[in-house]
């Protein structure tokens, strides 16, 4: 996983409004690091970076993200990890990559195209890492990837680098349909998928040791 010099979202934030002003084909900052490790239980997958996220540097850094609130609160950890300690989520068996790793101001920024040509790249990387699940935060990602007008929330029928595929609600500030309950609900169904599943493999490896 890749590491960074420690900075605080305040050393940064004056990069964030230049960064506005810029075009896209001349802005220097550059995608997120993902967070991964072998076997995880989930990956989530974001849309791709939001300018302020990659200004600063961490996953979900905006302060109107509810991304880590609702992970906490669904489950997936015991306290809310900060932007800046994201790479403790590989100690809960999570981990974070971007469909489009491009930053851009807004999601609505990205074209269908976008989302297809990175596909190739992030199927790869789901294949070598090997999660139980890809969790794509928001729809537009999973529709454009499968090719697929109507998506469901929830767990889908498909696959994607051999992982089962969930689709959770965008957790951005201006995803409005949602309120923080609402996204902790949706989290935590697939935290209790998750949770049970550890349940089940913990048991047959208990009846296995003992068999033997």
């Amino acid at each position: 996983m890749a590491t960074r010099k420690d900075s605080t979202i305040k050393d940064r934030q004056g990069m964030i409004d230049g960064c506005r002003a810029s075009s896209l084909s001349d802005n220097p900052i550059q995608g997120l690091p993902d967070v991964l490790a072998k076997d995880l239980s989930v990956v989530f997958c974001g849309i791709n970076p939001g300018m302020s996220s990659a200004a600063v540097g961490y996953h979900f850094a905006s302060r109107s993200n509810r991304f880590w609130r609702a992970l906490h609160l669904s489950g997936f950890t015991p306290k809310q990890i900060l932007p800046q300690n994201a790479g403790s989520l590989l100690d809960y068996r999570c981990g974070l990559t971007s469909a489009v790793e491009r930053p851009t101001v807004g999601a609505n920024d990205l074209k269908r195209h976008d989302f297809i040509s990175a596909r190739p790249e992030l199927e790869q990387k789901i294949r070598r890492y090997g999660p139980r699940y890809i969790a794509f935060l928001g729809k537009p990602a999973c529709s454009a990837i499968f090719d697929q007008r109507e998506v469901c929330w929830g767990k889908q029928t498909m696959r994607f680098g051999g992982a089962d595929v969930w689709v959770l609600p965008n957790p951005s500030g201006l995803n409005r349909a949602f309120t923080l309950e609402g996204l902790t609900t949706a989290y935590r169904e697939l935290s209790e998928v998750v949770e049970l599943q550890g349940e089940y493999a913990e048991r047959d490896l208990s009846i296995s040791v003992v068999r033997n």
